[in-house]
């Protein structure tokens, strides 16, 4: 859940956005928000986060990644998708990409 929505309970498409960057961190990661090696300072989205940019590997589902022919392409393409997700998923509504930006 977007983090303004528990403290103004405020619904826009800001929320969607956040909503969408946190939907790809677990789609790639295969690790959901309440996992148990999720508490106190360490999330999901702080986890992703730190990775990035030179350890994306070790977040990125082992079999998205396998050693192989084109791995350092799909390596970028994670990649990519990583650093979308923490763009869609600021703290900050005003800090998110839009979703017409995440479109193009």
């Amino acid at each position: 859940m977007a983090p303004e929505y528990g403290s103004v309970g405020i619904i826009s498409s800001k929320g969607d956005v956040y909503s969408y960057g946190i939907l790809l961190m677990e789609t790639f990661t295969r690790k959901k928000p309440t996992d148990e090696m999720f508490g106190g300072e360490t999330s999901l989205k702080n986890w992703v986060e730190i990775s990035l940019p030179h350890a994306v590997t070790e977040v990125v589902d082992v079999n998205l990644l396998q050693e192989e022919q084109g791995f350092g392409a799909k390596k970028n393409v994670c990649q990519a998708i990583m650093e979308l997700a923490t763009d869609c998923s600021k703290e900050s509504p005003e800090q998110r990409i839009t979703m017409k930006d995440v479109s193009e």
